[in-house]
């Protein structure tokens, strides 16, 4: 008895300090990009540097704004979430509920595949494939927006529907059953009921998807153009801020650098109001079911 109890404080510890770890980590980050980028914006000037348009920390003055980066990073999340968030919710719902067994055996290893290619090689094949795809048919020189997008929307792909299987998956059968009982069919039983019972989970899934996309950098680098832009056609080039700061810290020194440094605490406040804008719909949602 002494010895389970034993084990049984030891993994409550071993627990505690993993919990612990973790916490730390990510308050040790937050304050290693606060303390670093906050004198910046404020030796620039907050809304100088949030609002304005010209970045050239070269020049003699230096420039130091960031808008139109901002503007860019939206603009390919927002094209990557209307390419892959409905595919990969439709995608999930298909091997949760209507794919059959020796196809689920292909697909499911196939998705999970896309998971653990590497941002270059999408980057690659964006540049050997969709460039010149767009640049052929729609104009410019490929490297843009819709470049972005696309690829972009396929990499956050293995995100939505891993997660979004799951939450279906975990929604009791019995729904399910319940909804046939009633005289529903078996496409309304479980797009009026399974899907909706697991909106928790697939909006997890999306919010993850959100910040795979928001933050991802080498392959917007090779494929998006690099153009500090506002973009006013899907075939403009633009420069996203993770972009920015893989692309000139190697360089950069004295407030260049404390600059870029305070790009990334822009993201990290932008993924930071995405998630709680996602569990405020979340709690609104849970309230009104």
């Amino acid at each position: 008895m002494r010895l389970n109890r034993f084990r049984e404080k030891a993994m409550q510890g071993v627990f505690f300090l993993t919990a612990v770890t973790s916490i730390a980590a990510v308050v040790i980050i937050c304050i290693f990009l606060f303390c670093n980028g906050v004198p910046a914006m404020a030796e620039i000037g907050f809304f100088d540097f949030v609002g304005g348009q010209k970045w050239a920390p070269t020049n003699v003055p230096a420039s130091y704004g960031i808008f139109d980066m901002i503007i860019a990073s939206i603009y390919v999340t927002a094209g990557a979430i209307i390419i892959g968030v409905p595919i990969g919710i439709l995608t999930a719902v298909f091997l949760a509920r209507f794919c059959p067994a020796p196809l689920y055996k292909v697909l499911k290893p196939a998705t999970e595949l896309l998971a653990g290619i590497p941002s270059i090689v999408y980057g690659f094949f964006g540049l050997i494939v969709v460039v010149p795809f767009i640049r052929d048919n729609f104009g410019g020189d490929g490297s843009s927006w819709l470049a972005a997008s696309i690829v972009l929307g396929v990499m956050i792909l293995p995100t939505i529907i891993g997660v979004s299987e799951s939450a279906i998956r975990a929604v009791p059968e019995s729904y399910y059953e319940g909804a046939l009982a009633l005289g529903a069919t078996k496409e309304r039983s479980v797009f009026k009921t399974i899907l909706p019972a697991s909106k928790s989970g697939v909006l997890a899934g999306v919010v993850l998807g959100i910040g795979r996309a928001l933050g991802e950098t080498m392959a917007v680098v090779l494929i998006a153009g690099n153009k500090v832009q506002i973009p006013h056609s899907v075939t403009d080039g633009l420069r996203t801020l993770t972009a920015n700061i893989v692309l000139e810290m190697g360089y950069s020194t004295g407030l260049h650098r404390q600059a870029l440094i305070a790009t990334g605490v822009v993201l990290f406040v932008f993924v930071l109001l995405i998630t709680l804008s996602m569990q405020a719909i979340k709690s609104r949602s849970e309230k009104r079911g």
